[in-house]
């Protein structure tokens, strides 16, 4: 008897084991290994570790991801997708601002994201029309393509730049007023004198020391012009 129940069991166990399989696709694969690396960042993403919170073999991951590379761009693609495109054709500065608050929005809600941006070769379906459509969206409104791609590189620096500080800056916005007032006693015997007053201004409350996100994108925008001999 025992023997028949546990052949029993064993024919459920791969029933069960098939099943998944069969339900098992890339997007379901792409869309839990970005939970995984949210919620316990990238160094815990392995295809193993993968496998296991899909409950199934870690072979089957290979049917829909070549390997952790292959992987890797499609976590970092489909979290591309979801920001907002600039319109071609529509009020350049505008469409800009837009795309920046964007991705910004979306990028840190996945902190693992921007450093995968800024390091690997990303050219998914979705990175390559993020990136042809802001071209085109500068190129309508008068800049050469060459210009357009020096202005997309200026704006996402601002981005991701300010994206990896929030993200691993040391002191919390909360902490800044009682860290500078611990620093306050060294800077005063010090020859930085600006700095010291810079600092005097953060504890006395006149100056909350946050860096604005908006400060740095309007000085690059605001800088820009549009070459006088365009004609739309």
């Amino acid at each position: 008897m025992k023997k028949k129940k546990s052949t029993k069991t064993n024919k459920n166990h791969k029933k069960t084991n098939d099943k998944k399989r069969k339900t098992l696709s890339k997007e379901l694969v792409l869309k839990v290994a970005i939970q995984l690396a949210d919620n316990s960042g990238l160094e815990e993403l392995s295809m193993r570790n993968l496998a296991l919170h899909l409950g199934v073999e870690a072979m089957s991951l290979y049917n829909h991801v070549k390997n952790k590379d292959e992987l890797l761009d499609g976590m970092v693609d489909s979290v591309v997708s979801k920001i907002i495109l600039p319109k071609i054709g529509g009020d350049w500065k505008k469409e800009m601002k837009k795309r920046a608050r964007s991705a910004r929005q979306i990028l840190i809600q996945h902190p693992w994201v921007t450093m995968l941006v800024v390091s690997r070769m990303n050219v998914g379906q979705s990175m390559l029309t993020y990136f042809d459509a802001t071209l085109g969206c500068l190129h309508s409104a008068g800049f050469s393509l060459q210009a357009a791609d020096h202005i997309i590189n200026a704006i996402d620096s601002h981005v991701y730049g300010f994206i990896l500080q929030e993200l691993n800056f040391p002191i919390q916005p909360k902490e800044y007023a009682e860290t500078a007032e611990s620093f306050l006693p060294n800077l005063k015997s010090s020859p930085y004198t600006y700095l010291t007053k810079l600092t005097e201004e953060v504890i006395s409350g006149k100056y909350n020391g946050l860096h604005q996100f908006e400060f740095g994108l309007d000085l690059i925008l605001d800088g820009l012009e549009i070459p006088r001999n365009h004609s739309k």
